[in-house]
């Protein structure tokens, strides 16, 4: 019976009651009823902050024919009980933890009331602070609603540097009823085993059942077997030959299978691929790797951070996940981290990176903050990380669990922990060994790595700062506002975290913002960029590298720009360090609200620049321009087959006139190779490096690279033109120019996709621009900016 529909929600003092469905969250619900403003709109955040001072109770009815019932509840948003007629049946305060619920002595037969109460959660962690037998530091600069450590629960509910922050109240899992069931299998273990060739692969399955003796059948791509249940278990190995090998989007296809499992009347499906995955950590003379090794091959791990899709987790959807998700695949992705701030994610959405060949690194929902390690804490968490580990382990893509997010350079960031770092440490090393212990318990062959970053196991180094071993977040351009440069000046062997911040697209701007707030300055612009200081650091580097521009709106288009460029000046360079650099994942893929942010997608799913340039430096067979002494490096790089690359080396002026500087033809296997050397003479003072590379006669890609800041050089009018013809709805912009034209990007008045974005237009070489709009309309009106017209103003 699902309890889904039907709910009231009540606040404490009874001045609010408002319908409420599962799943979903109260802010939504209050939203949805017209009770309060919308959250998202200009600064209502700060209004109603309240809700999460406020206990809130959700009440409905249902009736029954039978009292042998379970109730079954996840992701209880956070601390709540439930009672039934009155009687309390569970109080829970793990929003990370799942509950079977024996009712059978509080139902009664006909109707029944239940209740869940939710508690305030800023007044309830506050409460488990002062019971701590010493302070317990959170990072107040991420968190305007405090204490956020001290309840398992999504640390950005409490704020973050792009998060909004209400405090968020709900349910957004499981919720109903099922009969008690005499035979039930309460845990699937799933272990893969491959042949030396991949050959053969042995499957074990391992079911944790209730009914001793009983028989439990298996069965997988053909192979069937049979196990009873001896001491709460049944083992059985099923010997598939010759499998189809699940791969790593780009890498290959994603084949996956039904492991059936029945026992007595219950069936259970595990949708599996069939692959070998290993984190290869070997010392070296640099210090330590950090590779993904994939069915034997090495993989070049391209990728993003994930957040929650929405702040606030009635909003969130199946539909807009995907969304995502494709957009990474499409933007030559393989891999992203689910960060430890944020949520385990419901089985679907691994289901959904099986199907896209998205790697998942999942990092435990530890982040930033330090955390208790008294015994009733670390109890908890220890059956969080087994529950969580027996939910997701047999995922294809889930390749990496990580310990937490930065909570080994949190031992620096308070004056608490400088000042008795060993009680600290100790606590925290309690706290990483019981999630490692849990985990390895409950899946033995879990691929694990303590912290991120890290650089390796009981070394509690400085991973910000030192590139020789393990994962790496590299901070230093955007907090420090290091020159772009500065990313070629450290050589990681695996970057977790970079990024650099951009404003949202107008369109989104458009959804929270009146044209008259269309201002840095503006307070609505700034409660919706929760970085200190970002928006400063976001203009003070368009002074260092653009003329300024002319107006908000291409403040906005070249804020993403320069975001992209950045970006794209790390992954180019720690692509050509291949092998000894095996990953760069971008901070971060999508945002939770419409906020400034490092975001490469906005919220809502559409592509900012940085998005559309990272599906071309992601791409498998790339060029790099290295700046080296002396000149430029070109570097091919490939993550495919080998194949003999083509490079061709052009200086082209602003009028977009080209000569031929040099070519060279290179075979490229799986690690980058230098193709040409330009040296700096080879360019004049107005002239910029562009080159072309191809398979023989078939044309791969193309880049330009600018040896100085683009202020440096006088831009010229484009003149361009463009001509739009419509088939079957979706629309062709053919563009042209009569000078170089740099960053020519398209914007739609309708939600949609582009193709591409953010190109560079040569005269007599005109490109075209797909357009699919999401929902079919009224034909959508384009909008063309280029860097000159967004710096010297528009021309005729």
């Amino acid at each position: 019976m699902n309890l889904a529909e039907g709910w009231t929600l009540c606040d404490e003092s009874g001045a609010y009651s408002v319908g409420f469905s599962l799943p979903g969250d109260g802010i939504t619900a209050l939203h949805a009823a017209g009770a309060i403003a919308d959250p998202y709109w200009g600064r209502n955040e700060y209004d109603l902050r309240w809700i999460c001072g406020r206990d809130w109770v959700a009440k409905r009815s249902f009736s029954t024919s039978r009292t042998d019932l379970v109730l079954v509840v996840s992701m209880l948003d956070t601390v709540a009980e439930i009672a039934v007629n009155g009687v309390t049946v569970l109080a829970s305060d793990n929003m990370f933890r799942s509950y079977r619920i024996d009712l059978s002595a509080a139902l009664r037969l006909g109707a029944n009331d239940i209740a869940i109460t939710f508690r305030a959660p800023e007044i309830e962690a506050a409460k488990r602070q002062t019971a701590q037998p010493y302070f317990v530091p959170f990072s107040a600069n991420n968190t305007p609603i405090h204490n956020g450590n001290m309840l398992r629960k999504p640390s950005c509910d409490f704020g973050w540097d792009w998060n909004i922050a209400l405090g968020s109240f709900g349910v957004y899992g499981d919720f109903y009823l099922e009969p008690r069931a005499q035979t039930r299998i309460t845990a699937v273990g799933v272990a893969q085993s491959h042949s030396a060739h991949r050959a053969v692969v042995t499957v074990t399955a391992d079911v944790e059942g209730e009914a001793e003796g009983a028989e439990v059948s298996f069965a997988l791509h053909g192979v069937t077997t049979q196990a009873k249940v001896q001491r709460g278990q049944a083992i059985a190995a099923l010997v598939v030959e010759n499998p189809a090998l699940w791969w790593p989007a780009g890498q290959g296809a994603q084949p996956l299978h039904d492991l059936v499992i029945e026992f007595g009347d219950q069936v259970l499906i595990r949708r599996i691929g069939l692959r070998d995955a290993a984190l290869v950590n070997v010392k070296d003379a640099a210090g330590l790797g950090f590779k993904f090794r994939i069915n034997g091959r090495d993989i070049f791990a391209k990728g993003a951070n994930w957040i929650p899709q929405d702040a606030l987790s009635g909003r969130i959807t199946p539909e807009a996940t995907r969304d995502l998700l494709q957009s990474a695949v499409d933007a030559n992705m393989n891999m992203i981290r689910v960060w430890g701030g944020g949520r385990y994610e419901p089985d679907w959405f691994y289901d959904l990176c099986d199907e896209l060949g998205l790697m998942v690194w999942q990092d435990f929902m530890f982040s930033c903050h330090i955390y208790p390690a008294d015994s009733a804490f670390l109890a908890d968490v220890a059956i969080e990380v087994a529950e969580q580990a027996k939910r997701l382990h047999y995922h294809a893509s889930l390749v990496l669990w990580c310990g937490d997010n930065e909570l080994i350079g949190a031992l620096t960031w308070f004056p608490e922990t400088r000042a008795n770092r060993d009680l600290y440490l100790v606590g925290y090393d309690r706290l990483n060994r019981t999630i490692e212990t849990a985990l390895k318990a409950a899946v033995p062959g879990a691929v694990w790595w303590p912290s991120s970053p890290s650089p390796g196991p009981m070394d509690f180094g400085d991973a910000w700062h030192d590139d020789s071993k393990g994962d790496m977040h590299f901070w230093s351009v955007w907090h420090e506002g290091r020159d772009f440069d500065h990313y070629r000046d450290v050589s990681p062997r695996f970057c977790s975290e970079f990024g650099f911040q951009s404003y949202p697209s107008m369109d989104v701007i458009r959804k929270f913002a009146d044209p008259k707030d269309f201002n840095i300055a503006a307070p609505v612009m700034e409660s919706h960029q929760k970085n200190a200081g970002g928006n400063a650091r976001i203009a003070e580097t368009m002074f260092r590298y653009f003329r300024f521009p002319v107006d908000f709106e291409n403040f906005v288009y070249l804020s993403q720009v320069q975001q992209g460029l950045a970006i794209k000046t790390a992954v180019t360079h720690w692509r050509s360090l291949k092998p000894h650099c095996m990953g760069a994942l971008i901070w971060q893929l999508n945002d939770t609200w419409p906020v400034c942010s490092w975001s490469s997608l906005d919220h809502g799913g559409g592509w900012k620049l940085l998005h559309h340039m990272a599906k071309q430096f992601f791409q498998t067979v790339f060029v790099s321009a290295v700046p080296v002494a002396g000149g430029i490096e070109l570097r091919a790089i490939n993550d495919g087959t080998a194949l003999d690359v083509t490079v061709k080396a052009m200086a082209v002026a602003m009028d977009g006139s080209t000569r031929p500087l040099a070519e060279a033809t290179v075979n490229v296997a799986e690690t980058a190779v230098l193709a040409l050397k330009i040296n700096t003479t080879d360019l004049g003072v107005q002239e910029m490096l562009a080159y072309t590379w191809a398979d023989g006669s078939t044309q791969i890609s193309g880049d330009t690279f600018a040896p100085k800041p683009y202020k440096h050089y006088d831009l010229l009018p484009a003149h361009l033109t463009h001509q739009v013809s419509e088939t079957n709805g979706i629309y062709e912009i053919t563009l042209t120019a009569e000078a170089l034209a740099l960053f020519v990007a398209v914007e739609s008045d309708q939600p949609g996709r582009f193709s591409h974005n953010a190109v560079t237009l040569f005269p007599g070489y005109p490109a075209t621009i797909t357009f699919t709009p999401a929902q079919p309309g009224a034909a959508p009106r384009f909008t063309i900016r280029d860097l000159h017209s967004a710096t010297y103003g528009p021309t005729a």
